[in-house]
């Protein structure tokens, strides 16, 4: 541990020696996220309370201690890593549901609770939270926040940011804040609640949120429509949409991932399709009966060889592992993958679809797409060995052309995975510097000393 003695016994003052650990097997279990990189750090601190969190940043300021605020670790672009060391700040016994308030429709929340717990909690007293990360049964609600999470939902119901009234938060000088409202509207003062939502832990540490729920619709159904090729699969996205029908859902997965995922969990996917569309609606049973046999009529016009309405709550649950399984299956291809997670107007979808089976067939690499294509959102993989230099830099070119025609149809370059260190230089595609330099004028308004997860989102 190259963190000072004297600096770690104030720590274990602060927290409690059984919550602070500078041993090398506790530091390693923390030094990684869903990137697979590793940057150790050199201490390891749980806090138990917004107090204790306000002492260690001032100590960490005081000292110029890098900290690195980190949930479940499930993020994609190297958002937890402790790039320069320094001590990371775990919040996970910051895990309580302090209040679901079913006459306001809101809910006061810790950082530490899972995502998915939360889900189940609301929904037992009929209330819906309708942000649904892929990693919901792992990530936690402070990672939500910090990174904007997204998920399924968001072609009809919005990302995090919707669903955030308010946030207690720990400034990096150590100051506790309060932002936004519990009220339905508040207007009263800068959106601060906004500029922390999506920061990344770089402007504060988030220890407390309001979140704004909803009923529960009352009825839900699960279709699937299977096309000979993608283009027409991402044609009829659009189609869904100009018609004037918003589901709740709408996820495709190309050739390669149904494939993959049928020889990873073996439930009957049809290997041979060019792509897969998953389809949900959701509201009352008259609306989604009519709803989803609008979709289907649709779908076969626009010409499906095949259309499927789950018949119970087990079927569609069997589609969504299908759905959620893609991401560890593709290590089936390759040892390694570059995740991106890009976003284009729903009607250019089909464009950039046509652009990535360009690549593919340019390049000769495994590319793998899926994701929300009600909203536009394409996770774009390239299956690779990053050992293999010729391959990598193949990869990263071929990443390179994907941003910039992105950025030319008016997308933009990370729709719910942030930006991190895996982004950091190409965020100039998207942003211009005088933008930049604002921001980062922001930062160091809310932190002086560079203390707090730096390294994050601007190139160093």
């Amino acid at each position: 541990m190259s963190l000072e003695k004297a600096i770690y016994r104030q720590l274990e003052r602060i927290a409690g020696k059984e919550n602070c650990s500078g041993a090398q097997e506790d530091r390693v279990c923390y030094s990684f996220d869903g990137t697979a990189r590793t940057c150790l750090p050199d201490a390891v601190v749980f806090p138990g309370s917004a107090l204790e969190i306000s002492d260690i940043l001032a100590l960490a300021n005081d000292k110029k201690i890098p900290v690195i605020p980190r949930g479940a670790g499930s993020g994609m672009t190297g958002g937890s890593l402790p790039v320069h060391g320094g001590i990371v700040l775990v919040l996970s016994r910051l895990n309580r549901i302090l209040q679901i308030d079913g006459d306001n429709l809101i809910a006061h929340v810790e950082p530490g609770v899972v995502t998915g717990r939360f889900h189940r909690s609301v929904e037992a007293k009929g209330l819906f939270y309708p942000p649904d990360p892929s990693s919901s049964d792992i990530s936690t609600l402070g990672g939500n926040v910090a990174e904007c999470a997204g998920g399924p939902h968001a072609v009809k119901y919005g990302v995090t940011r919707d669903y955030v009234l308010g946030l207690e938060v720990v400034l990096p000088t150590g100051e506790i804040i309060t932002t936004g409202v519990q009220t339905a509207k508040g207007v009263v003062g800068y959106d601060m609640t906004r500029l922390f939502t999506g920061s990344e832990g770089t402007l504060g540490v988030i220890t407390r949120m309001t979140l704004r729920l909803l009923p529960l619709p009352q009825a839900v159904r699960t279709m699937t429509a299977v096309f000979d090729k993608m283009d027409i699969a991402a044609e009829t996205v659009s189609e869904i949409i100009r018609r004037g029908i918003i589901p709740r859902t709408i996820e495709y997965m190309d050739n390669a991932s149904i494939r993959c995922v049928e020889a990873y969990i073996h439930i009957g996917l049809p290997v041979d399709a060019g792509a897969l569309l998953i389809i949900e609606v959701d509201g009352k049973e008259a609306e989604v009966d009519r709803d989803i046999l609008t979709l289907e009529q649709l779908c076969r016009s626009q010409g499906a060889v095949s259309v499927q309405t789950a018949k119970t709550p087990g079927e569609a649950a069997t589609l969504w592992k299908a759905r959620k399984s893609i991401s560890p299956a593709l290590f089936r291809y390759a040892p390694d993958k570059i995740n991106e997670d890009i976003v284009v107007p729903r009607n250019r979808l089909p464009d950039m679809v046509r652009q990535i089976d360009q690549l593919r067939e340019e390049t000769g690499l495994t590319m793998v797409s899926f994701g929300h294509a009600g909203d536009g959102n394409i996770h774009f993989n390239i299956m690779l060995d990053k050992h293999d230099p010729a391959e990598l830099k193949k990869a990263e070119a071929a990443v390179d052309r994907v941003f910039d025609y992105t950025i030319e149809l008016g997308g933009t370059i990370s729709g719910e995975h942030g930006i991190g260190i895996t982004k950091s230089a190409y965020i100039s595609k998207e942003i211009g510097w005088v933008e930049i330099n604002l921001m980062k004028k922001i930062k160091r308004t809310f932190d002086p000393n560079n203390i707090l997860n730096p390294g994050k989102i601007f190139p160093d």
